[in-house]
């Protein structure tokens, strides 16, 4: 009788890792495959609705450059050592003109031997994807190295910094700054969610700064603004990336749009990879609440047509 009574509960957990299992959603993955196959240049998508726990994905598992998205990474080995005590966000520093970076943010244009503190560069770095700040923070935590680490305890084999990490420099003439694949880095988004990355606190606070994107007119743009979401994009000339995750009324869902050896390397409004990015997340919206007839409101684009990026 034991026998028989462990039979079955071995039976009944296999089936429960079942079902747990992620399913694919074959027709949101053809919508998918639709959107991205004339697209000049090599795309990668992955979608996960955490409410369905169903999953799509066109090169899902292909290694793209973040660009600026490796700032995630950063963030989260930031909290990483902030919950061991190395790091606390009340830490005081004090910036030094020398370490301007160009390119995106705001602390380049402090006065050299400013006062700021850890929690202004961790926030300026995702949301207004300061370089500067970015730098610094790979800088505190012991550089690409200790970041690294990290995601590959967390079973991610192909996330990693590569720009100024010993061992990576064919990496980072391959891929830039960063890299990882569609599924990897959606996967960190859905942890954080979960609030299973690092801790439920630093979870939480890590989810609150990547809810306040400056970077509103790709993906987020196809989103209703009174929506939640937490955000994070990546920009060079031949790549463009989107981490998004969307805090749906039917269910909250995830997706990551990477994308390299891009034809258009233009930085207007109608970038095709920008493009892109928009027509797969009104997609996506259209997909998971179809009872919403919510849509970007005319003159949207002559208001961010023409900024400058």
């Amino acid at each position: 009788m034991k026998r028989i009574t462990l039979c079955s509960l071995f039976f009944l957990f296999s089936c429960n890792l079942m079902l747990m299992a992620q399913q694919t959603d074959k027709t949101l993955e053809k919508g998918l495959q639709d959107l991205a196959k004339d697209f000049e240049g090599d795309v990668g998508i992955y979608v996960y609705n955490l409410k369905t726990n169903q999953e799509a994905g066109v090169n899902a598992d292909t290694i793209f450059p973040t660009a600026s998205v490796v700032k995630v990474p950063i963030l989260i080995e930031v909290f990483k050592q902030i919950k061991a005590g190395k790091l606390h966000l009340k830490d005081t520093l004090v910036y030094d003109a020398k370490r301007k970076y160009g390119g995106s943010g705001l602390m380049q244009f402090y006065k050299d031997s400013t006062v700021t503190d850890l929690r202004t560069l961790a926030s300026l770095m995702i949301t207004m994807s300061d370089n500067t700040t970015s730098l610094w923070c790979q800088e505190l935590v012991g550089g690409g190295e200790a970041i690294n680490e990290t995601m590959a305890g967390l079973g991610l084999a192909h996330t990693r910094v590569n720009s100024r990490t010993e061992g990576r420099t064919k990496d980072w003439e391959a891929y830039g700054w960063g890299q990882t694949t569609p599924r990897e880095m959606a996967s960190l988004l859905v942890k954080m969610r979960n609030r299973t990355l690092v801790d439920a606190a630093s979870s939480d606070e890590m989810y609150r700064i990547m809810s306040n994107s400056f970077y509103t007119d790709y993906s987020l743009s196809q989103i209703p603004p009174y929506v939640q979401t937490a955000a994070k994009q990546g920009m060079v000339n031949k790549s463009r990336s989107e981490l998004v995750m969307v805090n749906a009324p039917s269910g909250d869902y995830v997706f990551y749009i990477a994308t390299k050896n891009n034809t258009d390397e233009s930085w207007s409004f109608d970038n095709k990879a920008w493009q892109l990015q928009r027509a797969i997340s009104a997609y996506l919206w259209r997909y998971f609440e179809p009872e919403s007839d919510w849509k970007p409101a005319t003159g949207f684009a002559d208001l961010v047509t023409g900024l400058r990026y």
